[in-house]
C-alpha cells in the first residue's frame, strides 16, 4: 500500500519537460506505462531507485520530483 505522506510532481514535469509522454518517461525509467500511471494517480510509492531513475529522467535532485509530509 502506498503511503499517503508521499507526493510526486511527476505529471507536471512531464508537461515542462517538452510534453514528455508517460510512455517516454517509462522507457528511461525502465518501468512500464501502467507504473509511471499508477504513481502520478498516488496509488502506488516507488522504491527508492525508481524514485532515482525518475529523478534523473528530469535532470532534478529527488526532492524536486517527491515530497514525503509525513513524520
Amino acid at each position: 500500500m502506498p503511503d499517503p505522506g508521499i507526493r510526486n510532481h511527476i505529471r507536471r514535469l512531464r508537461f515542462e519537460h517538452g510534453e514528455m509522454t508517460q510512455d517516454a518517461l517509462a522507457k528511461q525509467a525502465g518501468v512500464t506505462r501502467h507504473t509511471i500511471m499508477a504513481l502520478e494517480a498516488g496509488k502506488y510509492a516507488p522504491s527508492l531507485l525508481l524514485a532515482f531513475r525518475i529523478a534523473k529522467a528530469f535532470g532534478l535532485p529527488l526532492e524536486q520530483v517527491f515530497q514525503h509530509d509525513g513524520g
